[in-house]
């Protein structure tokens, strides 16, 4: 707990998210042991008082908490396991990229090797880290959670438990992560655009983030039709998107920007109006990215 006695935390990984996790630690008064491969790193945090550890074992025998910020489950393992020994009682955190099968696999390390585990991920960057509105959230083990939350809320004041299984927050950080590419790509396709006339990038900026505040109230609705399978109440429909096909390619040729990323969005709009989706809401186009049940 925080207050007069704060929980000795160790931190394994010292990227630059793994290095903002044990600053806000140290900030908050916990004792704060950290560990990296590259010992260096550890030279910053040390001036602001954390302790470092020679060995992976020493630091994980120096917290009941640890958490670990490497870039995998594969090389959360490959870093723990010499130390396995040293995390049997221990709360494991592991705040890492990977699959939902990845994260299963963890737990199933760490309960062999007798660790309390949850699995969970920072919905920010390193500069927020700390930040009242920074999410975090975990699956796993519910008692983790409730016996360390006022620790784990130091890293952000928004934090969830979504289930007690393990690899919850896998699975919404790849659902909600599928977002992340297109989007940026379409940034990147305007600011080329507006380029080609001689015009900066930075020109768009407000205009695109109006657009991305028009996007995300439109998701609740978007929800709940997928929810309900009912796509009748089109605001924008699967037929307008596929009248935009034909000003992308307008746009490309004006401009001479590569949209060819677009071909299989323009394929999968197609294929629904091909599937008697044409006058539903855009929404419907997650029946076509449903795959059919296998066959017994």
């Amino acid at each position: 707990m925080t207050g007069a006695n704060p929980l000795p935390v160790t931190v394994v990984g010292l990227g630059s998210m793994g290095r903002a996790l044990a600053e806000v630690f140290i900030d908050a008064g916990h004792p704060t042991t950290v560990w990296n491969r590259t010992p260096a790193k550890a030279a910053p945090l040390v001036a602001k008082g954390a302790v470092q550890a020679g060995e992976v074992s020493a630091a994980l025998a120096a917290s009941p908490l640890v958490i670990t910020c490497l870039t995998t489950f594969e090389d959360t393992r490959s870093v723990l396991e010499p130390a396995a020994a040293t995390v049997s009682g221990r709360a494991l955190v592991t705040l890492n990229s990977g699959s939902p099968a990845d994260a299963r696999g963890m737990a199933a390390w760490a309960a062999g090797h007798g660790a309390r585990f949850l699995a969970g991920a920072v919905k920010n960057v390193p500069a927020g880290v700390g930040a009242p509105d920074t999410l975090l959230y975990y699956g796993g083990d519910r008692a983790v959670f409730d016996e360390y939350r006022t620790t784990l809320e130091v890293m952000g004041g928004d934090t969830v438990h979504l289930g007690n299984e393990a690899d919850l927050a896998a699975l919404y950080e790849m659902a909600v992560g599928a977002m992340l590419l297109p989007a940026l790509v379409g940034f990147f396709q305007g600011a080329a655009a507006v380029q080609a006339r001689g015009l900066e990038a930075s020109s768009t900026v407000r205009f695109a983030g109006k657009w991305l505040d028009m996007i995300k109230s439109l998701l609740p609705v978007y929800a709940e039709e997928i929810d309900s399978r009912d796509y009748t109440d089109a605001g924008s429909s699967v037929n307008l998107f596929l009248a935009g096909a034909d000003h992308d390619r307008d746009l490309a040729e004006e401009t001479n920007v590569d949209t060819s990323w677009l071909a299989p969005l323009h394929d999968l709009v197609q294929r629904a109006v091909e599937a008697g989706h044409g006058d539903h809401s855009v929404s419907a186009l997650t029946e076509l990215l449903r795959k059919p049940e296998p066959v017994a």
